[in-house]
């Protein structure tokens, strides 16, 4: 069995493409895995917590259509992420500082049999695999998961962009399962109009897309995209794709 770095490597290495890690190189020695990717910048996470917890409705639209872009043209190769998170979004360096990079690939798998050429069968009774805060639904009850679950996991990292955090936040208990639990009921329970309120109501359509998808229906990206672009127009944004909120604090410094 594959350990979750050996997964990354592998991945890494069948998917090189623009907004994905370069690898260097990947070994072992006699304690350790070893894999070396090129330096990137801070997370997602990083800078929304530098931010005060909380992004501009043109940075959360500017990343969005990047992040996207990163999962459909993962899915284009027959992979799906299945940790769909802000820690897992960098911004890359110097002159590519405006590009977001997806990374961490140890818990992607493939949806589509190469064997059978075909998707994979439903199954459910799945233990949760990602970070409970984002995961879909579905992925909640046990379902194997497949496309529209990294879409809806996206659609949550977003609101928690734009809200500062998510209801289901700081459950803490110190059985896992147990919280896993909780999160799972608030997230059931809680009416998108709740979810999303005081947010443009795309940000409704973005999640009840991903809830309506089949198991193995194709995300259409280009749709999900135009949602992104109308909140910006609504509000009178430019997607500039370098004026991101802690690049206009920077500027602000300097002055």
């Amino acid at each position: 069995m594959k350990s979750l770095l050996e997964n990354e490597a592998y991945l890494l290495c069948h998917i090189k493409a623009f907004g994905l890690p370069e690898m260097k190189t990947f070994g072992y020695n006699s304690k350790y895995n070893i894999l070396i990717m090129e330096l990137l910048g801070p997370s997602l996470e990083n800078l929304f917590q530098k931010n005060n917890k909380k992004l501009s409705i043109k940075t959360s639209c500017m990343l969005g259509i990047q992040m996207i872009d990163r999962i459909e043209y993962i899915h284009s190769k027959k992979i799906i992420h299945r940790d769909i998170k802000p820690d897992n979004f960098l911004i890359g360096r110097g002159n590519n500082s405006h590009i977001v990079y997806i990374l961490d690939f140890g818990l992607s798998k493939k949806y589509w049999s190469s064997t059978h050429k075909c998707h994979i069968p439903f199954i459910i009774g799945k233990k949760l695999t990602g970070t409970a805060r984002y995961a879909s639904i579905n992925t909640h009850l046990g379902i194997e998961q497949t496309r529209r679950d990294d879409i809806e996991a996206l659609g949550y990292m977003m609101i928690y962009f734009l809200k500062g955090q998510l209801p289901w936040q700081g459950k803490v208990n110190s059985n896992p399962e147990k919280k896993y639990d909780k999160i799972k009921e608030i997230k059931i329970k809680t009416k998108l109009e709740d979810l999303c309120h005081e947010l443009p109501k795309e940000t409704i359509k973005f999640i009840q897309y991903a809830r309506d998808m089949r198991y193995d229906d194709k995300p259409n990206y280009s749709y999900l995209r135009g949602l992104m672009r109308k909140i910006a127009v609504k509000n009178g944004l430019k997607m500039d794709y370098n004026k991101f909120d802690w690049i206009v604090d920077q500027d602000k410094e300097e002055e």
